[in-house]
């Protein structure tokens, strides 16, 4: 199958071309803006029909939580108007899409993990943007997976397991709020059960919504302690409230994702978060 990886110089893109080789099947084309702008239609046509490709995982998507409340016009050009040019090529030249979304389509005002099907209502651009590009896949019809990740990190690109390394190392005391619940998730999971599913699963033939995190619950300040303890960095943590810490995006307060759909459905185990994470902090020191 040739599969079409786009955002590929992003965390879960990354994580994908390593995972690839463990599927050496399949031939990938890895593209970013450089090699293919997913804004413009005819060239996404062309890609797609030129390289006949057969299934594309979407890991483009415009991440700045709190820059997309001045950018909103970028932020639903990309996650939104981009899918439905993919949408679009995709249901000509049939092809199966895999869609990347996020947790912040929901408010978290709910207080049990959130199954699919339950009401959306995103409190931040980047989230009215990500469920807006599910939307339009679920209106097309078209075969696709949308998978709901939350809290994602990766030894590739920015995220906030590295950003507290740093951080670590310039302070003798950070500041991490504590009131806001949901699971990290290990790109390199992620991007292992995408893999899995379009491999050796039966594929659906209209969209489907999933929701994939690692296993446990933990708050961003619990999960800075385990940061710190496992690469033995003797600093004081803090944790403070969402209050304490104001931000241009508001964030869901619970994000916890259920994963019962998609454990049933391809029989995949789920690895606990603290356990991803000792692999991931094996690769950022073992670069440093």
């Amino acid at each position: 199958m040739n599969i079409l990886v786009t955002g590929s110089k992003g965390q879960l893109g990354n994580e994908i071309r390593v995972i690839s080789e463990q599927f050496p099947q399949h031939k990938y084309f890895f593209t970013d803006v450089e090699e293919l702008d997913i804004c413009d239609k005819n060239a996404v046509e062309a890609f797609i029909c030129g390289n006949q490709i057969k299934c594309i995982i979407n890991c483009a998507a415009y991440t700045g939580v709190d820059k997309a409340e001045q950018e909103p016009e970028l932020a639903f050009k990309i996650n939104a108007e981009a899918v439905e040019n993919l949408c679009n090529a995709a249901l000509k030249q049939k092809v199966f899409l895999v869609h990347i979304s996020t947790d912040y389509v929901f408010d978290g005002k709910k207080d049990n993990p959130y199954l699919e099907y339950f009401p959306t209502n995103p409190i931040s651009v980047y989230g009215k943007s990500k469920l807006k590009g599910e939307e339009i896949i679920l209106k097309s019809k078209l075969p696709a997976l949308i998978i709901r990740t939350s809290w994602l990190y990766s030894a590739f690109g920015s995220n906030f397991v590295k950003t507290i390394l740093r951080l670590s190392k310039e302070n003798n005391r950070l500041n991490i709020i504590s009131d806001q619940i949901g699971t990290p998730t290990y790109a390199a999971d992620l991007a292992k059960v995408i893999l899995d599913i379009i491999t050796h699963h039966k594929l659906p033939s209209k969209p489907e919504i999933y929701h994939f995190s690692d296993e446990g619950i933990t708050t961003w300040y619990e999960f800075a302690l385990e940061i710190m303890e496992l690469t033995n960095r003797n600093i004081v943590v803090h944790p403070i409230t969402t209050k304490e810490y104001p931000t241009a995006a508001t964030r869901p307060q619970f994000s916890l994702l259920s994963k019962e759909k998609i454990k049933h459905d391809f029989k995949i185990e789920i690895p606990l978060w603290q356990d991803s994470l000792k692999e991931c902090l094996k690769l950022i020191v073992a670069e440093q």
